[in-house]
Parts: structure tokens; sequence; C-alpha cells
């Protein structure tokens, strides 16, 4: 774990609601807009930063691994310090179903306190087959080649969506002023040939003093060629941004 916070989720179909974020280290990818750089690093951290008092940001070190009842305690502790706060768990990082079998053992459990809220880079199809039925919700990504500057994993998406689709399940995307709309369709047939119910997140680059470079026009424009498509077209900024949270 690299950390253990509770905060306001920023992004997507549940933006504004209070959870519970486990951070989890490690990521196979290295996208350019990537906000948490840090557990992107191959060395596993000593110690995980963990808030002593939800939403305070008063944290003290943990020693790394955490253990499943450390955290099932700490869940169980805030959510009777704070009935009704947390809506849900974010497993976010990085990319948390690195840890997969860790979360085999986990998850059961921490469900029993607080639904549980994926946060994914859509790639590792395999690992989510294993765990879809410990989770609630799915914000799944998917990573544009104009965003990431690397390259596409359309056939990876592809075959993550239609197991993620067992569940409650979006699809978000981070566009900038480099993205072209080839990209935007090829997303919406991917997400066609699955579910055409299934929302959308159109997400600009986003920094604290606002979208990054994007006209807005052309998020306008990204909008229309996805509901050509789609059913459910939203653009949402990173809000957690703005409002400089975690």
């Amino acid at each position: 774990m690299v950390e253990i916070f509770s905060s306001i989720q920023g992004e997507g179909l549940l933006v504004g609601v209070r959870q519970v974020f486990l951070r989890f280290h490690g990521c196979t990818l290295d996208c350019h807009y990537c906000d948490s750089g840090t557990t992107r690093i191959a060395s596993i951290p000593k110690f995980c930063q963990m808030e002593s008092t939800p939403g305070r940001q008063d944290f003290t070190e943990v020693m790394n691994p955490v253990s499943l009842e450390y955290i099932k305690e700490l869940l169980s502790k805030w959510v009777s310090q704070l009935p009704n706060a947390h809506h849900s768990i974010s497993l976010t990082g990085g990319e948390p179903l690195l840890q997969v079998e860790q979360l085999l053992k986990y998850l059961p459990e921490w469900r029993e306190i607080l639904p549980i809220y994926l946060e994914t880079n859509g790639i590792h199809f395999p690992e989510l087959s294993k765990c879809i039925d410990f989770l609630d919700y799915i914000s799944m990504d998917f990573k544009l080649p104009s965003t990431t500057k690397s390259h596409a994993y359309w056939e990876e998406h592809r075959k993550f969506l239609k197991i993620a689709a067992q569940g409650n399940v979006y699809v978000k995307i981070v566009v900038s002023k480099e993205t072209p709309k080839s990209e935007i369709r090829k997303t919406c047939e991917i997400i066609v040939s699955v579910n055409s119910n299934i929302p959308l997140i159109i997400q600009p680059m986003t920094t604290s003093n606002g979208i990054d470079t994007i006209p807005f026009l052309s998020l306008f424009e990204f909008q229309e060629e996805a509901c050509r498509y789609l059913k459910e077209v939203r653009i949402i900024p990173q809000t957690h941004k703005y409002m400089q949270l975690l």
C-alpha cells in the first residue's frame, strides 16, 4: 500500500461522494498525465502513509505490507466515527489488479463494511475475471495514445470490458488538444460492441488552474461524436484538482 485516506471522489459517475481510498503500489503503464507517479517506482515502499483522522491529512507511517486485519479495523472505526459519510472503498493506484491474489483474500471482508469501487487502467482482464464478483463499481480507463504518449491497448480494453460489463461499469477517457476524433470513435465502437448502455466519461486533462489547453469547442465535438454511438456521454474534469484534494 502507498496511502490510506478519506477524501472526495473527483472523477467519473460518482464524483462528489466521500470514499476511503486505498492506494496500491505498482503499475505496468507510464501514462504521460499520471498524477500518481510514486506508485510506478519499482521498489515496494517500506511504509504506507495512513490518515489518523479521516479527511484531516494527519498522516502516520505504517509498515508494509499492511495486514487485512489492520485495514479492516481502520475501516470499521471510520465508518463508526462518521456514519453514512463514506459511500464506498476506492481501490486505486497504481493498478490494484496487480495484487489480485491479495484482493481475493481481503475483498469479501472489506465489502461487509462498505461497497467496493475499483479504479483501473482496464488492461488486466485475467485478473479482473478472478475478482469481478466482489466489485460493486468499476471505473475503467481506456488509455488513448494521444494522451498517454504510449501505444494503444484496444484489444485488451475490449476483453476487459466484456468481463466488467457483468457488473456496474463505466468507461473514462482522458483527452487533450492532441486527441483525434478517430480515438473517440474507436473507443465508442468497442463500448457498443459490448453494451451501448455503458456510460462514457470524457475527461479533459485538468490542472489546479482549470482545464489544460483543450478548447471547450473540442470537448463539445468529442461529446457529439460519442453520442452518435452511446446513450450516455458526460464531460467531467478532475474536480479534485480544482478543490486541491488528495
